[in-house]
């Protein structure tokens, strides 16, 4: 099936612009700026002076964007059919990297068949599989922290979260594989906005640095394709999401290559991020660290949970989630045509008043109350059809990362100060690293 028209400069009428939600006037290109680098303080500023839908202009083809804040319109595009609201569109500039079979990149028929294909290599019963192979790799990491020398967190927690992704995920256990693929995962996983422009302007990856890291990819490739053939032989009785994949569906090789690489990067920094957001807050809150190191002594996982959900109500690693509509549609109150990109703005829900009392605070018991958030108010992970697959195995291993960490260490912020997020790539990371000292308990 064709890919839907973008609605922007080339087929938006005047007419039609005149029965959009209101908007900045700024050129699109602004906008665009605004949005890349400065979105957690650009959305608010916008909701403030246009109300909770509103309409930005973007690159490419100034194209329109119209974003929501309130849970119940937010509730209306996740409710839609997803033939209507479609996401995987609006994620074709990752098909050089993940592949035109990733779940992300899919839409209609093809993704509700991908998806239940992976659905079984993350169940609870799965999950829990997982749990002690996340702990022990936590348990190792946290081994190698310093103390009593600053260190930057997030650095470690992406290395973490790598390791857990070769050898929980891709289930490698090869050492000399693992030092091979180490370095050129790195790469990947760092890519620049500047490598995925090629997505848009396919001629760029004939030319450096595109190619380069084409070249990478493809070495990564070739090792994947030969772990999933050896796999082939040897899934039975292994506990890693590959192996589980194996067992629970029928996939070709470049299925399971693109789901993997999926897995990798809408895995990886993300978790990361978020891990590294909940230390700085512990290491800034002693009250709230001895919460956390209560409950990591006592095995009280849904108290470690909460301390994950509300880094990642606090500081929502993406900002917002897209979707491009396939007709017009009524939402919002507005008639919008088709080709309009919605966007939830899930960092505005997440920092109401209105659903999260002190919406600035810090306060992990949010999810432990007897009046927890409303539903459709803590929405990390996106929702409906298109609710990210890994939320669960995102959540075991932010808690197992906790219960290695806070069982093993008290930590101190060097700087008590809240630290800012800046944009990175489409995550919002700690700008100075989330730096921590820790000593043993």
């Amino acid at each position: 099936m064709a890919p839907t028209p973008l609605l922007g400069s080339r087929t938006l009428d005047r007419q039609t612009a005149r029965t959009l939600p209101p908007g900045p006037k700024l050129p699109t290109l602004a906008q665009t700026v605004l949005f890349a680098s400065h979105r957690k303080t650009f959305f608010p500023r916008m909701r403030e002076k246009y109300g909770d839908v509103f309409t930005i202009r973007l690159v490419p083809s100034s194209r329109v964007c119209v974003v929501l804040s309130r849970p119940e319109h937010i509730k209306e595009v996740f409710g839609s059919p997803p033939a209507v609201m479609h996401a995987g569109e609006g994620n074709t500039v990752l098909e050089p990297i993940m592949g035109s079979h990733s779940l992300l990149l899919l839409d209609d028929e093809d993704h509700v068949r991908m998806r239940k294909q992976l659905m079984p290599a993350f169940s609870g019963p799965a999950l829990r599989g997982y749990a002690g192979m996340v702990h022990e790799l936590a348990k190792a990491e946290v081994a190698k922290w310093p103390t009593g020398t600053p260190f930057k967190m997030h650095q470690r927690m992406r290395n973490l979260t790598l390791e857990i992704i070769l050898q929980v995920i891709f289930g490698v256990t090869d050492v000399d594989r693992l030092n091979t693929l180490r370095p050129l995962l790195d790469k990947i996983v760092s890519v620049s906005p500047v490598i995925m422009l090629g997505g848009f302007y396919p001629p760029l990856l004939k030319v450096r640095p595109w190619k380069t890291f084409l070249d990478t990819q493809q070495r990564i490739d070739e090792i994947l394709y030969d772990e999933i053939a050896g796999r082939r032989e040897t899934f039975a009785g292994r506990n890693d999401v590959l192996s589980r994949l194996l067992a629970a569906g029928n996939w070709s090789d470049v299925e399971l290559r693109d789901q993997l690489v999926t897995l990798l990067l809408a895995g990886h920094e993300t978790t990361a991020t978020a891990m590294a957001w909940a230390f700085h807050e512990l290491a800034r809150r002693p009250a709230d660290l001895e919460f956390g190191q209560r409950a990591a002594d006592a095995g009280a996982d849904d108290e470690l949970e909460a301390i994950v959900k509300e880094a990642l109500r606090l500081h929502p690693v993406v900002y917002q989630v897209g979707r491009r509509l396939t007709e017009t549609a009524d939402v919002a109150g507005y008639r919008l045509p088709r080709g309009t990109t919605i966007m939830a703005a899930i960092g505005l829900v997440q920092r109401d008043g209105e659903h999260f009392p002190n919406p600035k605070d810090f306060r992990p018991q949010r999810f432990l109350s007897d009046d927890p958030p409303a539903p459709g108010t803590w929405i990390p992970f996106g929702g409906g059809a298109r609710r990210c697959i890994g939320a669960g195995f995102s959540l075991m291993e932010g808690t197992e990362i906790l219960r290695a960490a806070l069982t093993a260490f008290n930590f101190q912020a060097p700087n008590p100060e809240p630290e800012p997020a800046q944009p990175k790539n489409v995550t919002l990371v700690p700008r100075h690293g989330a730096e921590v000292t820790v000593t043993h308990r």
